[in-house]
């Protein structure tokens, strides 16, 4: 049984534990740097629809820091959150509106909070973090489970780059990024189109040359799988885009919003 937690708890005595998966302390500490996917035009537009398509209480699954479920709540939406790292849920309640939020810890494969909800989201590529099929249809199926008849299951992840792979070769770059201090940095994907599972490979190096390699698994899966997925959880495609501004999805697309009805 998944326990409830305070997430105004004091994080930065707590040290790495193992049940925090891929987002231990040592990550959750950096995770809400500036810019990137924590900056005004990213989290945004993303709260703006999400606001726009909630008519009762909501649940995020892998809420993280409370990102986007904070600033949710702060417009007046019940949210309610499922988050499998302690290091990071305990973010949450620190960002104006987090301390509406309550966070559940658990895996939301399988996971359950009380009610019933008129919108399940899951964003930022995390449907991604469930390396098997087994584990991703779970998560389809948990969140059917949460909604009401009508409800909502929304999904943000990104396109996987194959277009981008000659034969023979297995990576793509996606940043490589020098600093004028010396340091530096490079994030790769390193993909298996046999299984369709990849890493996602950050290596930071510190003007002083010393350096740190982070390596995390992912399972990459097309739409139309995806499509199956809620088909066998009980729901049906109702919109497909591009991005936050419901721009139609095409093959130059990097990643897409689908959101399907119970």
């Amino acid at each position: 049984m998944s326990d409830a937690v305070d997430a105004g708890g004091s994080v930065g005595e707590w040290a790495d534990d193992p049940a925090d998966g891929w987002f231990p302390e040592s990550v959750a500490a950096r995770y809400d740097g500036p810019g990137g996917a924590n900056a005004p035009e990213a989290v945004t537009p993303a709260v703006d629809v999400l606001a726009g398509l909630a008519d009762g209480p909501v649940l995020e699954f892998a809420v993280g820091t409370g990102r986007i479920a904070a600033p949710l709540a702060a417009r007046g939406v019940r949210v309610s959150g499922i988050e499998l790292s302690r290091a990071m849920a305990g973010r949450a309640a620190g960002k104006p509106g987090g301390a509406a939020v309550e966070v559940t810890i658990g895996d939301m494969t399988s996971t359950r909070v009380a009610g019933k909800f008129s919108l399940v989201f899951l964003v930022f590529n995390t449907i991604s973090n469930v390396v098997t099929q087994d584990g991703q249809v779970a998560v389809f199926r948990n969140a059917a489970a949460h909604l009401r008849p009508g409800g909502l299951f929304l999904v943000e992840v990104g396109l996987p780059d194959l277009r981008r792979l000659p034969p023979g070769q297995d990576t793509v770059p996606f940043t490589v990024a020098h600093g004028d201090d010396g340091g530096g940095y490079v994030g790769f994907d390193q993909y298996d189109v046999v299984t369709q599972e990849f890493t996602s490979n950050h290596v930071t190096v510190a003007p002083d040359g010393t350096g740190r390699f982070r390596r995390v698994p992912f399972r990459y899966a097309w739409p139309a799988e995806l499509d199956l997925m809620a088909r066998i959880a009980g729901m049906r495609l109702k919109h497909r885009w591009a991005d936050w501004d419901g721009s139609a999805l095409t093959a130059e697309s990097t990643k897409h919003i689908s959101i399907w009805e119970k």
